[in-house]
């Protein structure tokens, strides 16, 4: 049962993290489909910034350092997201879907070139190894291990509240998703708004994407993508309501579900169903569909999400 409970907790980190970027995003007026690449952008720098840290800097400069790569790869590679559908007034449901598509096949090329030019050709694989380095962002307590990400999870559902709710930046931004020509009529430039939500959930999914590859491993083949995850995450945000706190007990319930996937040959219970552990896996994605089927009528997004801004239009 701990091991359930790690899982979990670390799942709902992800996916907190990952949501609550989203919901800035699309609190702003721009929906990010686009996070599932984020992900996996924010996941290979902090990669690299982790193996290439010699380990004799000690665990402070390399958390930190992983943390601030893993977060400023995420918010240059939102970048294009924010020009597309700010400044070019593209579709960011294609926008967000081609950034997905190049950020997998793009990470796999690039380590792919750097493993074939480090060994001189004889490692042509996709993976990033960061073994010792891992070391640092655990700490056990008895049989729980402690994950640094999960601290920072938290810390970042409690700023998302604070910024979203009780700022006169939150409330601006808010005001953006809902009636831009409003916001802009007493004097809010709303494409800085809307920069600034897309940015800080390229930060907030970066953060994901690293977390998730490091849990439970200490190596990362980035063919294989974040399986997900990203739009696991919206699914979260939705079921959240856009809400911060409710993203966060939809985060754990969708956690405790991906968990299962990992360690229900060690729960008796379901090891004496018999349940293929197939099955396990897909439960998350099988109970998003169903959340979402439910819920969707009721949800309420931001009026304006998707709807670029034209500053012309009353």
């Amino acid at each position: 049962m701990i091991l359930l409970l790690q899982y979990t907790i670390i799942f709902a980190a992800v996916l907190l993290l990952v949501a609550l970027g989203g919901a800035f995003a699309e609190h702003s007026g721009v929906i990010n489909i686009g996070l599932e690449g984020i992900m996996v952008i924010g996941a290979l720098g902090g990669a690299l910034a982790m193996s290439k840290i010699n380990i004799e800097y000690g665990g402070f400069v390399i958390v930190v350092s992983t943390i601030v790569a893993s977060a400023a790869a995420g918010l240059i590679f939102s970048l294009f997201l924010a020009v597309a559908a700010i400044n070019f007034k593209a579709d960011q449901t294609i926008t967000g879907t081609a950034m997905n598509m190049l950020a997998t096949a793009g990470s796999t090329v690039a380590v792919k070139a750097m493993n074939t030019a480090a060994s001189g050709g004889s490692d042509v694989s996709s993976a990033i190894r960061y073994i010792n380095q891992k070391q640092f962002f655990i700490h056990r307590f008895g049989d729980f291990e402690f994950s640094w990400f999960m601290l920072v999870a938290v810390i970042a559902l409690v700023v998302a509240y604070i910024v979203m709710y009780k700022t006169r930046f939150g409330l601006r931004l808010r005001a953006c998703g809902e009636h831009p020509q409003a916001a802009d009529s007493v004097g809010i430039n709303v494409y800085k708004m809307r920069y600034a939500g897309v940015l800080i959930s390229g930060v907030l999914g970066g953060l994901g994407g690293i977390t998730f590859i490091t849990t439970g491993v200490s190596e990362w083949k980035f063919e294989n993508g974040v399986v997900g995850f990203g739009f696991l995450a919206l699914a979260v945000m939705i079921f959240g309501a856009w809400d911060p706190l409710r993203i966060a007990g939809a985060a754990v319930i969708f956690g405790l579900f991906r968990a299962l996937g990992n360690v229900h040959t060690g729960i008796p219970l379901l090891e004496h169903l018999g349940i293929p552990g197939a099955v396990y896996n897909m439960l998350p994605y099988i109970v998003s569909l169903l959340v979402l089927a439910f819920t969707s009528k009721r949800s309420r997004a931001p009026k304006a999400e998707g709807i670029p801004y034209d500053k012309g239009l009353r």
